[in-house]
């Protein structure tokens, strides 16, 4: 089974940038987007073959996420059941008969970390609502996490410690997920690369100078690991900021 996660910071725009040349040369089983910045009716995709599931945030032109399947699953949830959490549009998941897939637009602790005490507590709600769902089958989430996890997952690390992405606190919640027995499938496959990254600034030519991060991941209960086949990083797609990430797996 193929996945596909990319933030396409407004699917409007990445639309007219490529997206669907992308959707259907990947030809993935489940397609998921992150920070769609569209409300319902404001965009017509014809997707043949597969099913659409959106959760728009209330602000518009913000957030948002969106997953395209081609298999029919028992059930899709919106949210994680939390209030304070549930405005934005950040997370959908589906049920599919042997596993969980959730797709998630984790918040930017923003400039100055102005929104990093917010963050924090949605690390703890959201570890918790994978747990609760792991305690009936195995977990695939993916998404923007906007944290870069280690030093080898960005270019300039020492500039950028206490900047969003990257400061101790929001990396100590990244090593908390894998320490709960969720695997970053990139670095299980990749685990001592460097420079390759999923989003790079649009300012100061980051792009071209390949001044990136790696904030895009897919991550995998530990009861999958024997089933995990393959990640990418597809660095050579454009149409946003970000890049689309791929894991493939056997379910």
């Amino acid at each position: 089974m193929k996945l596909i996660s990319w933030n396409v910071n407004g699917l409007r725009a990445c639309v007219q940038k490529g997206f669907m040349d992308f959707f259907r040369e990947i030809d993935a089983d489940i397609f998921c987007i992150q920070e769609s910045k569209l409300q319902e009716g404001q965009i017509e995709l014809e997707l043949d073959g597969y099913r659409q599931y959106w959760n728009y945030a209330e602000k518009k032109g913000y957030s948002g996420t969106a997953v395209f399947t081609k298999a029919e699953p028992l059930s899709a949830a919106y949210g994680i059941g939390i209030e304070e959490h549930d405005h934005e549009g950040r997370v959908i998941t589906l049920e599919y008969p042997n596993f969980y897939l959730v797709t998630v637009y984790t918040p930017n602790s923003q400039d100055g970390l102005a929104r990093l005490d917010y963050r924090m507590r949605w690390e703890d709600d959201f570890l918790s609502y994978l747990k609760t769902l792991e305690r009936k089958k195995p977990v695939i989430f993916c998404g923007d996490l906007n944290v870069a996890h280690q030093e080898i997952d960005l270019k300039n690390p020492k500039t950028n410690r206490k900047n969003a992405g990257f400061t101790d606190e929001e990396r100590a919640k990244f090593t908390q997920l894998t320490e709960n027995g969720f695997i970053d499938t990139y670095r299980f496959f990749y685990p001592d690369v460097e420079g390759v990254y999923s989003w790079w600034s649009y300012r100061f030519k980051a792009r071209e100078k390949n001044a990136g991060w790696r904030i895009d991941y897919f991550c995998a209960s530990q009861s999958l690991k024997d089933r995990l086949q393959g990640a990418k990083i597809h660095t050579e797609v454009m149409g946003s900021d970000h890049c689309p990430v791929e894991l493939t797996v056997d379910l």
